[in-house]
């Protein structure tokens, strides 16, 4: 930094008054864009990167109004040589956007964050301020300025070394000053302030004074702590969620059944068994693992129970929460109870859960020899019937949703079916986001033609996938086909 007092120094041509003013233009404008992007409305969302993102463009508006201040400053210190008198700073350098009021932020730098001066003169003692220097440390002319002994008390302990230290440095060593502390106001109120600084020499290269800008930075190094916190903050939760996805992703993919292809129920069964396929269609968002399920298991009197079900809400919690009503099933099943009385006991787990939740599920249980379904649902889309290349919905029993309310009753339908008929059972976010809620099943119903000519359960799961599998699906889904030996 050129002293204006150093003996060697060339008198450097003054700037163009006209290059300020655009200099001060397009600080002004530049900081009302960042100001229209720092009150959009995506930014009022209370999250973590929303945080991140205000702290950013308050860190913005900061620096951008310290510039300012500092060009008006320039610009009046140019009228001021010209003999005229002081010009408007920044503030007023360019009109305010109409209506417009500067946030308090913005307000406390224009009032605080000028740069001042100061010469302490080793040779006379005598100590000389600008007037800005005043209002950082909130002092007034009556007041006088500090001298070098005195302003290490205004300081916070533990920064009255390193001012003594740069000082220390400049006097008897001929280094530049460049640093920070903290002051106490007489208000009591805390300032960091930036010193920068170096020896004013006399003809002899002997140090004749210390001459020294100083700058509030108090705003600005609060909107960059905020800014490494809210990142921080953001990249905790970033980790926390990378953790929460792959965990849920492991327990799903351990509980539901590892199903390759099509798989025939029971296995040893020539006729009256199920040719089955499932598959998970995931959300378009990958972050957003839920709690659907699918499952088939061979009971102890010979029959297939089919369920599919999905535990409402995403993540570890919705993972975990479907990971134990699969279990429930699971064991109700062996129990024998029937679809209904299977769906009312299941009811009473969520019910008494330690977590409250609400979740839907479809029951169904195939007699072989009888070729019989007996099911049940619980605010559940009910299966869907396919014969001979047409299919229709079946009329569902009544049934709410599980955890809607205690000791709720599930009543159950039976319906014979043929050799050759398919059934397919899904959750309800297998429509793609935005479509309607019936939208799911009249697809699955427009497949009838395609589903008469597969060969296989797991050739009708390929055609589901192939026409409802969109990367636009708002949430997870399950689809489980049953072809009828």
């Amino acid at each position: 930094m050129p002293s204006h007092l150093h003996a060697d120094h060339a008198a450097a041509p003054p700037p163009d008054p006209g290059t300020l003013d655009a200099l001060i233009s397009q600080a002004r404008q530049l900081r009302g864009q960042v100001d229209a992007v720092r009150r959009e409305p995506g930014l009022d969302d209370d999250d973590a990167h929303s945080r991140w993102q205000r702290a950013l463009c308050d860190l913005a508006v900061h620096h951008l109004d310290d510039l300012g201040e500092h060009l008006g400053q320039l610009k009046e210190g140019l009228r001021e040589d010209g003999g005229g008198a002081a010009g408007a700073a920044y503030a007023t350098a360019a009109p305010p956007v109409p209506g417009e009021q500067p946030p308090p932020a913005a307000r406390q730098v224009r009032a605080l964050g000028r740069a001042g001066s100061a010469e302490w003169d080793l040779l006379t003692d005598t100590v000389t301020w600008s007037d800005e220097l005043y209002s950082i440390f909130g002092r007034t002319k009556a007041d006088g300025p500090l001298t070098l002994d005195e302003l290490p008390s205004w300081l916070f302990a533990e920064d009255q070394q390193t001012l003594t230290a740069m000082v220390t440095g400049c006097l008897v060593d001929g280094k530049p000053i460049n640093g920070e502390f903290r002051i106490v106001r007489p208000d009591g109120s805390v300032r960091t302030v930036h010193m920068v600084g170096e020896p004013v020499l006399d003809a002899d290269g002997s140090t004749a004074s210390m001459w020294a800008v100083l700058r509030d930075v108090s705003e600005l190094r609060r909107s960059q702590r905020a800014l490494r916190e809210t990142r921080d903050s953001l990249r905790r939760q970033r980790e926390v969620a990378q953790t929460e996805h792959r965990l849920a992703v492991e327990l799903q993919e351990a509980v539901l059944p590892p199903w390759r292809g099509s798989l025939r129920f029971p296995p040893d069964g020539e006729s009256h068994a199920l040719d089955l396929a499932a598959h998970y269609l995931p959300s378009g968002s990958s972050a957003l693992i839920g709690g659907d399920w699918y499952d088939a298991m061979e009971l102890a009197d010979g029959s297939t129970l089919l369920t599919v079900g999905d535990l409402i809400g995403h993540g570890v919690a919705a993972t975990s929460g479907m990971a134990m009503l699969l279990g429930a099933v699971r064991g109700l099943a062996l129990v024998g109870l029937e679809p209904g009385e299977l769906l009312a006991r299941l009811n009473e787990v969520v019910d008494r859960s330690a977590q409250p939740a609400l979740g839907s599920a479809l029951c169904c249980r195939y007699d072989g020899q009888r070729r019989t379904l007996t099911w049940a649902q619980a605010g559940h889309p009910a299966p869907l019937l396919f014969r001979d290349g047409t299919g229709r919905d079946l009329t569902a029993p009544e049934g709410m949703l599980l955890g809607a309310a205690p000791n709720a009753s599930y009543g159950q339908r039976t319906e014979h079916l043929l050799p050759g008929d398919l059934l397919v059972l899904h959750t309800d976010g297998l429509a793609p986001r935005g479509s309607a809620q019936d939208t799911a099943a009249s697809q699955l119903l427009d497949l009838g033609p395609r589903f008469a000519e597969a060969r296989s359960a797991q050739e009708c799961v390929r055609a589901v996938v192939e026409q409802l599998g969109s990367p636009e699906r708002e949430h997870d889904a399950c689809v489980l086909v049953a072809r009828i030996l």
